[in-house]
């Protein structure tokens, strides 16, 4: 019993005394949750720019395989593009059609890096970029660009040099539907105008960021409509325009040089894994399935192309092997990165027949002289790869689409942007064209057409003999 009064005293005079000690120590505790309270304010404020800092990185293998993807597609256009153009042409021609592909894919390098990144790679609106980056404001060697990962980034440099390259090609690629006529000046300024006012709205579309297509959800992995239909209406606008080369249907205009045009086929062959490869922009599983399509396709487009022409004309011909080289290259590149394999296959082999038709009879139906048939293979290669990617793009079918994929809604979401490139490209050639003839004039006189347009507009001539 005296234990329990004890404790009892004691409780009492620790309860009696307990206000005293808690006002002694309430500063004291209250010091320590405010401290405690600061530091997980900082704590929490750094968290994000910590885990910024560990999770973005820029891997040397990435930036190393676009840098060598980016001499690749330049290695396309030079000397490819331009020695599989200039063996397709007279003699007479010949360093016109070089001049014309070096000069133009060397003039829209530079408009890109003054003004065209700028408005396709910045986001302003759906249709156009800002100015931000004229003259590449605000770039330099610590600036970083996007890839497919949110946590792997590319030096912008590298990303810039390696869409300028796709840029200079696109337009080059024009050139073979006016070959042989029509006026250097004339090209240049067409170009600088068709570029400005179409090649960056429809870039900014499919791949800028907050772009009105790439919102839509359109597929076009490495540049089937932005690159290949882009041109080629661009190019049929302008045989129209141009008017047809003095003699076609009645003299030969047959290619001097398909040893030229075979050498040039393969070095777009080989450059052509850094357009369709590269566009993954990382060293990964998808660039490893871009390249592959882009092999097996291209295969497959010029066994159908040369079996076609052994049935219906009966020999298969050097030219449609080197055609049906480039036909699958074309149709391949919106689906390189989201079809398989044997989807690449089937879509190599539909290019090789179906671009056969373009440069025989759907070209004799339009009733344009396409001199070296850039729609017939671009543009016709380009909507049939284009639209088939919203096809085999589905996982059944071997694709690397969702599991709610749907076949039907893809193909819309394709054939609409196929329709929007193919009129804002003509409407805009159109002007372009018309701009060019107001100002310098489009073709060259009748006597310089038969002269030759390497010694009339060049002071040279491609051979001595």
């Amino acid at each position: 019993m005296k234990r329990l009064f004890a404790c009892l005293a004691l409780l009492g005079v620790v309860a009696l005394g307990a206000p005293a000690w808690a006002e002694e120590a309430a500063p004291a505790a209250a010091v320590v949750t405010e401290a405690v309270t600061a530091v997980a304010d900082v704590a929490a404020a750094a968290a994000p720019a910590a885990e910024a800092a560990v999770e973005v990185t820029v891997n040397k293998g990435d930036t190393a395989w676009l840098m060598t993807s980016t001499l690749l597609v330049l290695f396309m256009a030079l000397p490819g593009l331009a020695l599989f153009y200039g063996g397709l042409v007279r003699v007479k021609n010949m360093l016109s059609v070089l001049m014309q592909v070096m000069v133009v894919f060397s003039l829209i390098s530079v408009l890109w890096v003054v003004y065209g990144y700028s408005l396709a790679f910045t986001e302003a609106s759906p249709f156009i970029g800002s100015l931000d980056k004229l003259f590449l404001s605000g770039v330099s060697i610590e600036t970083l660009a996007d890839t497919f990962t949110a946590t792997s980034k590319l030096p912008e440099f590298v990303f810039i040099a390696f869409q300028c390259t796709f840029a200079g090609i696109t337009c080059a690629l024009i050139v073979g539907s006016f070959a042989e006529r029509m006026k250097f000046a004339a090209v240049l300024l067409f170009s600088v105008i068709w570029f400005t006012f179409c090649y960056l709205p429809i870039a900014h579309m499919v791949w800028g960021p907050g772009g009105y297509l790439l919102g839509d959800g359109a597929l076009d992995f490495a540049g089937g409509t932005v690159v290949h239909i882009n041109a080629g209406v661009a190019g049929l606008v302008g045989a129209y325009l141009v008017g047809k080369r003095i003699g076609y249907g009645r003299e030969s205009m047959a290619p001097h040089s398909l040893t030229l045009t075979m050498v040039g086929a393969s070095m777009l062959w080989v450059g052509w894994f850094g357009f369709n490869a590269g566009s993954n922009l990382e060293a990964t599983a998808g660039a490893a399935l871009a390249f592959i399509n882009t092999l097996v396709a291209t295969a497959g487009a010029v066994l159908a192309w040369t079996l076609a022409e052994a049935v219906f004309k009966g020999k298969p011909s050097m030219l449609g092997a080197a055609s049906g080289a480039v036909a699958g290259l074309v149709a391949i590149t919106p689906a390189c990165g989201t079809v398989g394999p044997m989807g690449a296959l089937a879509l190599g082999l539909l290019a090789g027949f179906v671009c056969l038709w373009g440069v025989n009879g759907l070209k004799r139906m339009l009733g344009a002289d396409d001199s070296l048939d850039v729609f017939g293979v671009h543009g016709v290669g380009g909507i049939l790869g284009a639209i088939l990617t919203g096809v085999f793009t589905a996982p059944s079918l071997g694709g690397t689409g969702a599991e709610d994929f749907s076949i039907a809604h893809q193909v819309w979401v394709q054939t609409y942007s196929v329709l929007i490139t193919i009129v804002w490209s003509a409407v805009v050639a159109f002007v372009a064209y018309k701009i060019a003839d107001l100002f310098v004039g489009l073709r060259v006189p009748e006597e310089e057409e038969r002269e030759g347009l390497d010694i009339t507009s060049h002071g040279e001539t491609a051979y001595h003999h």
